[in-house]
């Protein structure tokens, strides 16, 4: 099975490509393997996410991954922090294209046994590939050249199958989305993006980045006050989660009664909530403490 995803993407080039982005990223970069993909946030000075990406290490360049209409800002971010650094930052947005693969046994060159990213010849071409889990078992984000998709996809085995399907799959497995989910401008850490959460893109060992105080204060103090819950009943997409009247979370997607919302910590399983119009339970995530 597999699903086209919207995407948007940039690349890096210059001596200097690999420090300037590990600066600005939350991940950890220079430790990243070649060919690496490293998953990480681009904060702001209070901690909060601006960006989410998968950044891929490879020889010669790097390959900033994000979700559609995201690149140019994320581009015009960068810009601004470089001085004196050997940086050169490409949109190639409309130049490459990306596939979800569902299973990752599934697609033809990609090695299961092998590194979290490849890169590997496939309908002629060289393409890159990332082991991502984006329906709770592992996959592929499968990276080809926008002019060859139509011999790209005839080498797939299995049916595509729709984005829509795709998302019921992670919100089910409880698997966060920064853009899907509308999660812009909250913390890392609230909404499964820390060390051992379900989407782990924070290293607290290494170098200085935007907001990486704020990340050290709470590795620090060791909580916050959200943290990502599922709900299921009458769900309002991208609406207050309510309790008594008091805000308690924001609810991201929505599919099949299901969504993901960052919510209040005190908020037990089981309990009711409000979520727009309808009213919600809270299932607490296996991942979160």
């Amino acid at each position: 099975m597999w699903t086209s995803l919207p995407s948007s993407s940039l690349r890096v080039t210059g001596t200097d490509r690999v420090d300037f982005i590990h600066g600005q990223m939350t991940g950890d970069l220079r430790r990243a393997p070649t060919p690496g993909v490293v998953p990480c946030a681009f904060l702001n000075v209070k901690g909060q996410i601006e960006f989410f990406s998968r950044v891929y290490r490879r020889q010669g360049d790097l390959y900033l991954h994000l979700s559609a209409g995201e690149a140019e800002a994320l581009q015009a971010r960068l810009k601004r922090y470089i001085i004196f650094d050997q940086v050169e930052l490409e949109n190639v947005t409309d130049t490459l294209s990306t596939i979800h693969v569902w299973h990752e046994a599934e697609l033809p060159g990609w090695d299961a046994a092998g590194a979290d990213a490849q890169q590997f010849e496939l309908a002629g071409q060289t393409v890159l590939g990332g082991r991502v889990n984006r329906t709770g078992k592992a996959g592929v984000d499968l990276h080809y050249l926008s002019k060859d998709e139509n011999d790209v996809k005839a080498t797939l085995t299995g049916p595509e199958r729709s984005l829509a399907e795709l998302e019921t799959a992670r919100i089910t497995a409880g698997i966060p989305d920064v853009s899907a989910d509308h999660f812009q401008g909250v913390l890392p850490q609230e909404i499964g993006l820390d060390v051992g959460g379900p989407l782990p893109a924070i290293s607290y060992r290494k170098g200085c980045y935007v907001g990486q105080e704020i990340m050290a204060r709470l590795e620090a103090r060791g909580n916050t006050r959200h943290h990502l819950a599922r709900l299921q009943g009458e769900l309002t997409p991208f609406s207050e989660v309510t309790l008594d009247g008091k805000v308690v979370g924001q609810l991201g997607a929505v599919a099949n009664g299901l969504g993901l919302a960052r919510l209040r910590k005190e908020i037990g399983d089981g309990q009711e909530v409000q979520a727009g119009a309808g009213t919600a339970t809270v299932q607490r995530l296996s991942t979160n403490a």
